[in-house]
C-alpha cells in the first residue's frame, strides 16, 4: 500500500434550468488558499470548476470517505444555491459565465510528460473557448528510490488506459489529460491524465485506490514498458482507442 490522495474538480449546475454555472464567487477558496472545511480537506474555486483536496490516506477507506466527505460538503453548498454538483470530464459553459479573467485563465502551472522525458506540456489550446474540464488528479508516495517517470507511465497502464471502459469522455484530452501527463511532488508524483470520472461511485474510488497499487508495485518489482507498447498505451488514451486497449489488456494479462 502507498500513501496516496487527490485533488478532482467538478461542475456546477442550475438544479432548474441546467444552466452550467461558475463556481467563481460562490464556494471560496483559490489554489493559493484552499478554504479548510475539517478533516484535513479544503476547497476552492479553479477556472470555473470547484477543486477539493483531501489528505493524505494510508488505506482505501479512508480515501473514500475523505473524497466522500468532500462531496457531501460542497453538495450541501450547492443545494444552499439552488446548484447542483456535476461529476464529468468537460462541459462547454455559456459565454455569460466566463466572463471573469479568473474564468479565462487555463494551466497557470506547466505540468510534464512522463513519454517525452519529462519535457513540458504546452499550454492548453482548443478552438471551442468556451470547453472547461474537470481533472481526477491522483497523488501519490512514491518509495525513495522508484523512478517517478516509470510510476506516471505504469499509471497511463493500470489507470489511464483502463479508464477508457467507463469514461468516455473524448473532449477533455482537448485541454487536458492525455498520456503522461505528471508534476513532480517533494513526496512523490501527482498523476494528473486521469478525469474525475472515477469519483463518481465508491467502487470506482476503490478501484483507482486498487490500480495505483498495482502500478507502483508494478515499477517497484521491476516490470518493463517497452517502446512498442509505451506507443500504443499512448493510443489508447490520446485517441480514446478501445482496440489499443484489448491489446494491451493481452499483452499484459490485465
Amino acid at each position: 500500500m502507498y500513501t496516496k490522495g487527490c485533488d478532482p474538480e467538478l461542475f456546477l449546475k442550475n438544479t432548474k434550468t441546467g444552466q452550467l454555472i461558475s463556481s467563481i464567487g460562490l464556494i471560496g477558496g483559490s489554489k493559493d488558499f484552499p478554504m479548510p472545511i475539517g478533516n484535513g480537506c479544503a476547497v476552492q474555486e479553479d477556472n470555473v470548476a470547484v477543486e477539493f483536496n483531501i489528505p493524505p490516506c494510508n488505506n482505501a477507506k479512508d480515501f473514500i470517505d475523505s473524497i466522500n466527505f468532500n462531496k457531501a460538503y460542497l453538495k450541501r453548498k450547492a443545494e444552499s444555491l439552488g446548484l447542483e454538483l456535476l461529476i464529468q470530464p468537460s462541459a462547454v459553459f455559456d459565454d455569460e459565465q466566463l466572463a471573469t479573467p479568473a474564468a479565462k485563465v487555463f494551466g497557470c502551472d506547466p505540468d510534464f510528460n512522463a513519454w517525452k522525458d519529462g519535457a513540458i506540456n504546452p499550454r492548453p489550446k482548443c478552438k471551442n473557448k468556451n470547453l472547461r474540464s474537470a481533472g481526477g488528479h491522483i497523488h501519490i508516495a512514491v518509495p525513495d528510490g522508484v523512478d517517478i517517470i516509470e510510476v506516471v507511465k505504469a499509471m497511463d497502464l493500470f489507470v489511464g488506459c483502463q479508464m477508457l471502459e467507463f469514461d468516455h469522455d473524448e473532449d477533455r484530452r482537448l485541454l487536458y489529460g492525455k498520456a503522461g501527463a505528471y508534476r513532480k511532488k517533494s513526496y512523490g508524483v501527482e498523476y494528473r491524465t486521469a478525469s474525475n470520472a472515477w469519483i463518481e461511485t465508491d467502487e470506482r474510488m476503490q478501484w483507482a485506490w486498487d490500480q495505483t497499487d498495482k502500478a507502483v508495485d508494478f515499477v517497484v518489482n521491476g516490470g518493463v514498458i517497452t517502446e512498442e507498447q509505451g506507443k500504443l498505451i499512448q493510443k489508447c488514451i490520446n485517441e480514446s482507442d478501445a482496440d489499443a486497449l484489448a491489446q494491451l489488456k493481452m499483452e499484459f494479462g490485465l
